[in-house]
């Protein structure tokens, strides 16, 4: 039987999650997560508060690998499912965040050809461009 001290100590801890969440994608992501979050807002706001809680909260603030190798993976993952590209725009102003240059996000899309094809390497190439484009590092030496 569940009582009240339960119930506050399971609110706390979504609540601390969330906090939790909430300070790392805002290191991460900058202005570009809290849109997300903000955008939900009207229509789910339960996975709103997942991806904070659960995927920033849970996941990605856990400590086997530093923020710039889980974003080299996250533009891996984005760019091989293809169809994300909003959530690519996103995860590459997050990967500028976190320290990786345009040429080793360009590299790390190069590389991704290989292993999901010419056309989500594009795909992921152009979002990569708008976003370098917007933050006034273009043109890329990526020879």
């Amino acid at each position: 039987m569940s009582t009240d001290k339960d119930n506050d100590t399971a609110a706390a801890t979504r609540e601390e999650r969330f906090e939790r969440g909430l300070a790392v994608l805002t290191s991460v992501d900058g202005e570009a997560g809290r849109r997300v979050v903000d955008a939900l807002a009207d229509i789910h706001p339960e996975l709103a508060h997942q991806i904070v809680a659960w995927g920033f909260g849970e996941i990605y603030s856990r400590p086997g690998l530093p923020p710039r190798d889980r974003q080299l993976v996250t533009l891996g993952m984005l760019t091989a499912l293809g169809g994300c590209e909003p959530q690519l725009e996103v995860h590459l102003n997050a990967a500028l965040n976190v320290g990786l240059t345009p040429t080793e996000i360009t590299e790390a899309l190069l590389h991704s050809a290989a292993y999901c094809g010419f056309p989500k390497a594009l795909n992921a190439t152009f979002v990569a461009k708008k976003v370098f484009g917007e933050r006034g590092l273009l043109p890329v030496d990526g020879r």
